[in-house]
């Protein structure tokens, strides 16, 4: 079994309960706007990790982050970027399993035909009130589950 956490638009926070949370996964996505270097730091220091780049992350720490990328885990290929619009691959033609993106900071576990798009909330600063959270990805036996996970907040950060 592999254990993904899948994460995005931090905006230079990294929640204390999300560093616990994400201590035993075996890899992580952050789908872009880390919003500064030591995001990257931490987050490297839990598991192995892959990022793309999001419209907020233009310092010069961020200039060597792709985009977007793709990943092979457990049989599955995974496609990450930031916004969704920005797709330039059909994943049906390139056999992608999941596309997997952030920005809109609106959570979605969507399928369309066998590529499931998983959309992520902001696990950084509440924006309005839509809620923080994030997903983990489980493979086991080829099978791919998203679970959405909501981080319960009493602040408005």
């Amino acid at each position: 079994m592999s254990i993904i956490a899948v994460i995005s638009d931090t905006h230079g926070l990294l929640r204390p309960e999300i560093s616990s949370a994400l201590k035993d996964v075996d890899h992580i996505i952050h789908a872009g706007d880390l919003g500064k270097r030591e995001i990257l730091d931490e987050l490297s220091g839990i598991a192995p990790i892959s990022i793309v780049r999001g419209n907020n992350d233009t310092r010069a720490w961020a200039a060597s982050l792709p985009y977007n990328t793709a990943i092979d885990v457990a049989a599955h290929s995974l496609y990450i970027l930031h916004d969704i619009t920005t797709l330039d691959v059909d994943p049906r033609d390139t056999g992608f399993s999941a596309i997997i993106y952030g920005h809109s900071h609106q959570p979605e576990i969507n399928h369309k035909g066998n590529v499931l798009y998983l959309n992520l909330d902001s696990i950084g600063p509440r924006r309005f009130k839509l809620p923080v959270s994030y997903a983990i990805l489980s493979i086991n036996d080829g099978l791919m589950v998203p679970e959405l996970i909501e981080i319960p907040t009493h602040d408005d950060i």
